[in-house]
């Protein structure tokens, strides 16, 4: 069955965002857009908390580029964002759900049958571990120290063992590690 997959970037003292949302410190260069487009490539819907939603929708509508890169892929692939304040979305293919989540994930995953990405939101995260609906974690290590912000697992109120499945060097200091919550 296709899995379902956070993807965040943090900071090398563990932030995935700085002061104020402050996001500026992110380490993106052309071959990290070369990764980004070929996950986007594998994934059959694109999963966000309200806030990242609303910053991702306030970005790339407005984003053009050539077919199959970021932008294309971001606004062309099914959306679901997770919100109890929303009533309604308006970026193309995407749907709010506001209760029964692992309904809404199983269903996005049968009807692509590929797997999904829950992209920048960390409150989200927690929901989807205690839920136990991660299969997959996987961590770009920006190479930069930012001092204060929040941690990617703020909040989480119980130890969370991860086997290490995989990672990756990029030529800009960045590390992506793969992993896998312990049975």
């Amino acid at each position: 069955m296709p899995k379902v997959f956070l993807f965040m970037m943090i900071s090398l003292d563990g932030y995935f965002e700085g002061k104020d949302h402050d996001l500026s410190w992110h380490n993106v260069d052309a071959e990290f857009n070369d990764f980004a487009a070929e996950q986007l490539h594998d994934v059959g819907g694109l999963i966000f908390g309200r806030r990242t939603y609303e910053l991702m929708a306030d970005y790339w509508p407005a984003q053009k580029d050539e077919p199959d890169q970021v932008a294309t892929i971001m606004n062309q692939t099914r959306k679901l964002v997770v919100s109890r304040s929303l009533s309604s979305a308006d970026w193309h293919n995407t749907k709010v759900v506001r209760d029964d989540i692992p309904e809404a994930l199983n269903g996005l995953r049968q009807l692509t049958g590929k797997d999904l990405a829950v992209l920048g939101s960390s409150n989200l995260c927690l929901t989807l571990l205690k839920l136990h609906l991660l299969d997959e974690v996987r961590v770009m290590v920006n190479p930069v120290v930012i001092g204060s912000g929040t941690t990617l697992f703020h909040g989480i109120e119980e130890k969370l063992e991860l086997r290490l499945t995989k990672n990756r060097q990029f030529e800009s200091g960045n590390i992506l590690l793969t992993y896998a919550p312990k049975a």
